[in-house]
């Protein structure tokens, strides 16, 4: 049957009694399943983990641009692998480190939340933060995104005219106030000849029979 329509048996359920097969286009079902597929990952949004190393005795120049870093990657929804790199004598010192991690946390309280308290790893100090609920951006045009049309029940109308279009006197809503009288608008009646003007009136003057 499949070969007089010009197209594929292809197995379903191989696990079935009897196996289950269908006739169809295989080489159009593989176009279609891979579009959807396409457009599944489109609508994912992929968290990374960035990775930020850091000094028991960074500087305040160093500990602004880092944090700037930090607040930025969280705001896109990623994650943050903070990392206090020890050297030399410095390990006998670990608070200097949590003392440093603890200065990072209040700087972007506000955003973020621990997702792993510190752990030394060797000679490092190792913690994770993520961003927190309602951090996340929306992509660009979607619903609720800044610069996004809003839609939907409750939404208000849009009425200004396009940046840079002449604006029309239909799209001008006027303000309300009194009931004004409509003129109606006549155009120049242009003067009689003398002689048209005179028989004219003779004509008014004459009585009716």
């Amino acid at each position: 049957m499949a070969e007089e329509q010009g197209l594929e048996l292809v197995e379903v359920n191989p696990r079935a009694v009897p196996p289950v097969c269908k006739i169809m286009d295989f080489g159009k079902f593989k176009y279609e399943t891979s579009k959807k597929e396409k457009a599944s990952r489109k609508h994912q949004s992929t968290i990374v983990l960035k990775e930020i190393k850091l000094r028991p005795k960074t500087d305040e120049h160093d500990f602004d641009f880092k944090v700037k870093h930090i607040r930025r990657f969280l705001g896109e929804g990623n994650k943050c692998k903070l990392v206090i790199v020890f050297r030399g004598r410095e390990i006998v010192h670990p608070e200097m480190g949590q003392a440093m991690l603890d200065q990072v946390l209040r700087a972007v309280t506000d955003i973020a939340m621990v997702e792993q308290r510190a752990l030394m790893e060797g000679r490092r100090m190792v913690m994770t933060i993520g961003p927190r609920g309602g951090v996340i951006k929306p992509p660009i045009g979607a619903p609720g995104a800044p610069g996004a049309t809003p839609t939907g029940p409750g939404a208000p109308a849009v009425t200004g005219a396009a940046p840079g279009a002449a604006a029309s006197p239909d799209a001008v809503s006027p303000t309300p106030g009194p009931a004004s009288v409509p003129v109606t608008a006549t155009a120049p009646v242009a003067p009689l000849p003398a002689a048209a003007a005179s028989a004219s009136q003779t004509k008014a003057a004459e009585p009716k029979s």
